[in-house]
């Protein structure tokens, strides 16, 4: 039996990739990538030189049969997916499962995410927060599940794209115009944005830009009418 490790990387900056990380990743026999391409320039940037096999979302089954026979044969295996922690919205949860159930230990390296970096600076969230990751690209299906996370009494995290992050605010303004909203966008990178208002405001303001690029990540608050209901019942 042999070790599988995810490896958590930079999301943007790639100051953040941890000295645990840099030590696994030299220290495999094969590193396995959502997408080799991106993780050999991170590795050239480490200097430092492993054989790549692919293991994206497409053939993640078929690839994670390969990765369990070099397992199997004793060598080590380090899988990262092409921006921060494997298996959050990303490639990496169903590798990590076969290779447990193969009989493999899978130890995490944890790295930088996302979800944790808009959390972290939201000034919300409280005790429960929900992660839902990409919303479904199909209008109906978006708003409908939206309305359910909206309803719920916890904060919500999303991820979207460029080119349907004014679509989701314009939703979440539907729904609740006056909902606090935190939005990052090209978190760690040279042009991190991180903009907070109501729905509405930040509908209006993104609606209103010429051009709309990077990758987004969204802190949508409780209400405050369900903030106000948990605050009095902690008080009881």
């Amino acid at each position: 039996m042999s070790n599988l490790y995810i490896v958590g990387t930079p999301i943007g900056n790639l100051g953040d990739i941890t000295f645990r990380a840099v030590e696994t990743l030299k220290s495999v026999d094969v590193v396995a990538a959502e997408d080799t391409r991106h993780t050999l320039q991170l590795l050239n940037h480490l200097e430092i030189k492993k054989p790549l096999i692919s293991c994206r979302s497409q053939n993640e089954e078929i690839a994670a049969e390969k990765i369990i026979k070099m397992l199997d044969e004793g060598k080590t295996v380090a899988y990262a997916s092409d921006a921060g922690t494997p298996g959050i919205s990303d490639p990496g949860a169903v590798l990590a499962g076969l290779a447990r159930a193969a009989g493999h230990t899978v130890v995490p390296i944890p790295g930088a995410s996302a979800f944790a970096s808009l959390v972290s600076v939201a000034g919300a969230g409280g005790k429960t927060l929900v992660f839902e990751g990409f919303l479904s690209p199909k209008p109906g299906r978006r708003r409908s599940r939206l309305k359910e996370l909206m309803a719920m009494e916890a904060a919500v995290v999303l991820y979207e794209s460029p080119f349907r992050i004014t679509k989701l605010l314009a939703d979440i303004a539907d729904i609740d115009s006056e909902r606090r909203v935190v939005v990052g966008r090209e978190l760690t990178k040279l042009h991190e944005e991180i903009v907070e208002g109501t729905a509405q405001n930040l509908l209006e303001d993104f609606a209103s830009r010429s051009k709309i690029q990077g990758e987004f990540a969204v802190f949508i608050s409780k209400s405050s009418k369900n903030t106000k209901d948990f605050d009095e019942d902690a008080d009881n």
